[in-house]
């Protein structure tokens, strides 16, 4: 899910990480995509305000907290509107860089692709300590967030690492929702297109049994898992 409710999704352009199993390589590059002010994608959005009065607006991308100031200005716009806005991250802007975009938005949807700092690299190229570090930060400002981890056979389809991981998140009070997402091969064609090298083209979809399995680990721990 993008969040609560019905969403209106707005994918930005750019991504720092390399994620082996990404479904829109296309975003990484800072060039692409459709430019628009501030003003002229609220004007796109707001047709839809009668359906998201009950949902919002989520940022995805790429990285939107890579344009921190841009999301920072259409967040207050979307605020002045009534809607409610959710930023789908990986944590990996600095919070230095970010903050206030951070602050502005009423959600996180956080993914942490790996606890181990090692698999971490493996997986998106980061050790993902600025996603646990802006974590920590959501829980001192109370932030909802929603917490994200997908699942690769192979990868993070390990029990050890899945306990690892819900004992680490169930300090913190500000996850509302783990959403454990099954890894699929559905965006696989587009690194065809962008003609880079797949690395889990032969990688399988986890088992009913075994996403019922690791979701049971987190809800053992006391998460409300999805």
């Amino acid at each position: 899910m993008d969040g609560p409710g019905i969403r209106y999704v707005v994918f930005f352009q750019g991504c720092p990480l390399r994620c082996i199993y990404c479904h829109n390589p296309d975003t990484w590059p800072a060039r692409g995509g459709r430019e628009m002010t501030v003003e002229e994608l609220v004007e796109t959005i707001l047709p839809y305000k009668l359906f998201l009065r009950r949902g919002g607006v989520t940022l995805t991308g790429g990285e939107p907290l890579a344009q921190s100031g841009f999301v920072h200005e259409l967040i207050d716009a979307l605020h002045t509107h009534g809607l409610h806005v959710a930023i789908d991250t990986a944590g990996s802007i600095p919070l230095d860089q970010c903050r206030p975009a951070v602050d502005a938005a009423d959600m996180l949807l956080l993914d942490i692709k790996a606890l181990d700092a090692g698999l971490c690299r493996i997986i998106c190229g980061s050790d993902g300590s600025r996603a646990k570090a802006l974590l920590e930060y959501c829980q001192g400002v109370r932030k909802p967030v929603w917490l994200r981890h997908v699942v690769v056979p192979d990868y993070t389809l390990d029990e050890k690492r899945l306990r690892e991981l819900a004992a680490y998140l169930k300090p913190f009070t500000c996850i509302e929702r783990v959403e454990l997402l099954p890894f699929h091969q559905m965006g696989s064609y587009k690194w065809a297109a962008e003609k880079l090298p797949y690395a889990l083209q032969d990688k399988r979809t986890p088992t009913q049994e075994e996403m019922e399995n690791a979701r049971k680990i987190f809800s053992d721990a006391g998460l409300k898992v999805q």
